[in-house]
């Protein structure tokens, strides 16, 4: 099923993702796959839909920094880092608080978050606090930006919220703070300078 980025779709994608359903959504870096990140097996749906290896963590997108304090344990740098990044295209890992999260999403004790800057997922992160937040492909290949491409590589999912050709300079930048320094995970959109810079 396809659904616009309306009042009306976002609300039928979010009874879905309530239902244990697995939504395609645009966000400010690129088309993303997710689920309830509390269901367990919509979550193991996601790794089968991308062919991911299981011992690979899944980020968490979600709607507030409140929300994302409940979830996990925030230092000095982090707090900074997402004052200044958030919404935005900066994924930090921090030390997991959430223990029904550590269960049903297999975690160990860290846990990768994020609030997107896109119109669209905010609406439907307003409904749903968050999200299991990974990038709409098989593992190993490219990312979309463009809904149809989006719509013709990507099987098994259950609703896709069309946000139109996204256009980003791709995927987020992931970062830890390890004893009180930054260490750059991935960079992506945002460079390293301009988060040492913080």
């Amino acid at each position: 099923m396809k659904v616009s980025c309306d009042e009306q779709g976002i609300e039928k994608a979010s009874q879905i993702i309530e239902n244990g359903g697995i939504v395609v959504f645009p966000t400010d870096t690129v088309y993303g796959i997710g689920c309830n990140p509390y269901n367990k097996e919509s979550a193991k749906k996601i790794y089968e839909i991308k062919s991911r290896d299981f011992s690979k963590p899944f980020p968490v997108l979600v709607y507030s920094k409140d929300i994302a304090e409940q979830i996990a344990e925030f230092d000095g740098i982090s707090k900074k880092l997402v004052e200044k990044f958030w919404p935005g295209q900066l994924t930090i890992i921090l030390k997991l608080k959430d223990m029904k999260l550590k269960e049903s999403l297999n975690l160990a004790d860290k846990i990768a978050l994020r609030i997107p800057n896109h119109k669209c997922t905010l609406q439907l992160l307003e409904k749903c606090k968050c999200l299991v937040g990974t990038s709409a492909n098989v593992s190993g290949q490219s990312s979309f930006f463009d809904p149809q491409e989006c719509i013709k590589n990507v099987e098994n999912y259950d609703v896709f919220v069309d946000g139109g050709t996204i256009t980003s300079k791709g995927e987020s930048t992931i970062i830890e703070i390890q004893n009180e320094e930054i260490k750059i995970i991935r960079e992506g959109s945002l460079s390293k300078e301009e988060i040492l810079d913080t």
